[in-house]
């Protein structure tokens, strides 16, 4: 088989005092998401992507939040570890589609930005990179404005040359 496809799902909750991180980008914003590293839901659900089309567990396995060297930590740098991981296997992103779901703040102004980050990240094309933003219609916690979550699909096909 030459492609495989994996998906990622990460939510975490709002919290005044953190900053908002999503797809590396610090995103104004009254509140933040907290989390053990800085707590990206976007770019957590697409590692987790990455890692599930290779069947390689989940971010947790390579960086567990008992572990306190990950506190803080910037979740590019872990996405550039696991990008690093894939490509030892013989295996490159061929795409990305993904989704933030968040009430507020709205997101439309920041996704260029977003996928121009990942891709330096990664070193793939911008538009190898989708990036919507919904909200949850006030519905439950998300539609509360309590967190954020985030949803990835990432195509990996394998390399020409290894």
């Amino acid at each position: 088989m030459n492609i495989r496809i994996g998906n990622g799902y990460d939510v975490h909750r709002l919290q005044t005092g953190r900053k908002l991180i999503l797809g590396g980008v610090d995103i104004p914003h009254t509140k933040g998401l907290l989390g053990h590293s800085d707590a990206d839901a976007l770019t957590h659900a697409i590692m987790d992507a990455m890692l599930g089309a290779l069947s390689l567990g989940d971010i947790g396995l390579y960086f567990p939040p008992s572990d306190p060297k990950w506190a803080g930590a910037d979740s590019q740098v872990l996405l550039a570890q696991v990008n690093q991981l894939i490509g030892e296997k013989g295996w490159q992103i061929g795409n990305i589609d993904s989704v933030v779901i968040a009430e507020q703040p709205k997101l439309k102004p920041h996704i260029q930005t977003m996928r121009d980050r990942l891709s330096t990240t990664l070193h793939i094309q911008p538009d190898q990179i989708g990036i919507k933003a919904t909200t949850h219609e006030k519905l439950g916690p998300l539609g509360r404005e309590e967190g954020i979550a985030a949803h990835a699909v990432v195509l990996l096909q394998m390399q020409l040359t290894k």
